[in-house]
């Protein structure tokens, strides 16, 4: 976290980017509160299905809980708290890891894989209604650019854009 020296001012926003601030932040709130009740519907939240659909994409549908973690961009409590939601439900389980026992797999179950299935066309719709159908073909390019950048500014050694890893471990 960068600090302004107490005889420093801050640099304040100008109007431009007070609207640009202002405008985020409640795109951020809204947009994660209109896909938590659009998966409401399906009994689940925006989280959970982040969480699954990253297991969904991995090989054999597991992952290290650290690595999936960084994916759902939740920390290691937030994830083995829903995680553990998602097991009563039958759609996760939970072992240790067999290549190392210092490390827990989350495997996405044949009922977790079947309830992402029935909730991912109503999810996309949402996810192009809210997002996609808006924007110009430049406006999305923008928006990857622009996401990457700010993301890049909150932790520049992490990916800009988390990507699934393409390995179990």
């Amino acid at each position: 976290m960068t600090n302004t020296p107490a005889d420093e001012a801050p640099r304040w926003l100008d109007e431009e980017e007070r609207r640009a601030w202002l405008g985020l932040v409640g795109l951020v709130r809204r947009l994660e509160h209109a896909l938590d009740a659009q998966l409401r519907e399906e009994g689940l939240t925006h989280f959970e299905y982040g969480v699954m659909a990253g297991l969904s994409e991995s090989p054999r549908r597991e992952l290290r809980m650290s690595a999936l973690a960084a994916y759902a961009e939740g920390s290691l409590s937030r994830l083995s708290q829903v995680v553990a939601r998602l097991e009563r439900k039958g759609y996760v389980h939970r072992r240790p890891d067999p290549a190392d026992g210092r490390y827990t797999l989350a495997t996405l179950t044949d009922e977790g894989y079947e309830k992402l299935a029935g909730a991912a066309p109503g999810h996309v719709t949402e996810v192009r209604r809210l997002v996609f159908d808006p924007l110009t073909k430049a406006q999305v390019g923008q928006l990857t650019h622009i996401s990457r950048r700010i993301l890049h500014a909150i932790d520049p050694t992490s990916p800009t854009l988390p990507d699934l890893p393409r390995s179990g471990r």
